[in-house]
């Protein structure tokens, strides 16, 4: 594998963030990975995630949001988010424009990228994969996080834990129910951080996505 440090431009007055590709020989798609509100791009799921996607053929984007690049507490703005995300996908496009492209993240940065892409329905990416949608805060159900998804006209993958806390399980089976292009695949036991008991379920993670990566570019 190949792996390459970049810097991505997000805007004038943004700036730039920092971004790593990890690019396996023979790569079957490339998938954009953003990382969540409480830690950035080198956060040790985040890393390690896009190693074993690279170790099953699938080549990552991973990159800082510009709240995490400066350091700074509080997430950005969906603005700003969406920006980032745009700078980036308009990057992945500009490096690799012959690899199926799909995005990604964990927590905020999967719902970001599905703000993004509910606002944006002409971007040229082949799907969606959230690691743990954040359906909720903490002990307050609800739902309105999920409304814009019925934007969103691509098939969509939900890795999500039976105990999470910001996603009450039968509120996010009954949000993607709703939604035709929506994949479910349940982590029996884990949290939002997806550890259930001592196992972290990385690896089940990235096999997931890659059984699922497969079966949309070859449909």
């Amino acid at each position: 594998m190949h792996t390459q440090s970049i810097s991505i431009t997000v805007s004038p007055s943004i700036g730039s963030v920092s971004a790593e590709c990890i690019i396996p020989e023979n790569s079957t798609c490339l998938m954009s990975l953003a990382h969540g509100a409480g830690a950035g791009m080198n956060h040790p799921f985040i890393a390690t995630l896009a190693q074993l996607l690279g170790e099953l053929g699938i080549a990552t984007l991973r990159f800082n949001f510009p709240f995490t690049e400066h350091k700074k507490a509080r997430p950005d703005v969906p603005a700003v988010a969406h920006k980032t995300i745009e700078a980036v996908i308009n990057k992945a496009q500009e490096l690799f424009p012959s690899l199926p492209l799909f995005v990604s993240g964990k927590s905020f940065g999967g719902r970001m990228s599905s703000q993004y892409l509910a606002l944006h329905p002409e971007v040229k990416v082949k799907g969606i994969v959230f690691f743990g949608f954040p359906l909720h805060a903490i002990g307050k159900p609800s739902v309105d996080r999920a409304d814009h998804l019925k934007e969103i006209k691509m098939p969509m993958l939900f890795l999500q834990g039976t105990r999470d806390e910001l996603a009450t399980w039968a509120l996010i089976e009954s949000v993607c129910a709703s939604l035709p292009l929506a994949t479910l695949v349940k982590l029996e036991g884990a949290n939002h951080a997806f550890k259930a008991k001592k196992e972290d379920n990385l690896l089940v993670l990235a096999r997931a996505t890659q059984a699922w990566l497969e079966r949309i570019i070859n449909t």
